[in-house]
């Protein structure tokens, strides 16, 4: 069997608005759009953001409602990238035990998944 990853899909309560903020915090295009289901970038894998009225959000690091997944997103200048996260509507989340290089932050995307900003170079 061969198998590869297609796309990643992430429940929200608004699949335009978090597509919105992933195509502008990767570079990517929206490439499909629908009334429940909203699709980033153009090769595989991609990110799908899905809708789910219900939804309720990790409240990362509590184990009640833990992250179940996140993304690791790599930059290059991780200053330049927290900026642009930050006003595209993340915000950074509080982690257990600092980086002392500094290599990762951990975000929440404006629907509460987790992602990290991680330095790539």
């Amino acid at each position: 069997m061969n198998a590869r990853l297609h796309t990643v899909a992430l429940d929200c309560p608004d699949p335009d608005a978090l597509a919105e903020f992933y195509s502008q915090l990767l570079g990517l295009p929206v490439t499909r759009r629908s009334r429940r289901w909203v699709v980033v970038g153009e090769e595989w894998p991609r990110l799908a953001f899905q809708h789910a009225p219900d939804h309720r959000p990790p409240d990362w690091p509590d184990p009640e409602r833990p992250q179940q997944v996140h993304l690791d997103i790599w930059v290059e200048d991780i200053e330049a990238a927290e900026t642009r996260a930050l006003a595209l509507g993340a915000r950074r989340l509080a982690v257990a035990e600092e980086d002392p290089e500094d290599l990762f932050r951990v975000y929440a995307d404006p629907a509460g998944h987790p992602f990290c900003l991680e330095y790539g170079g």
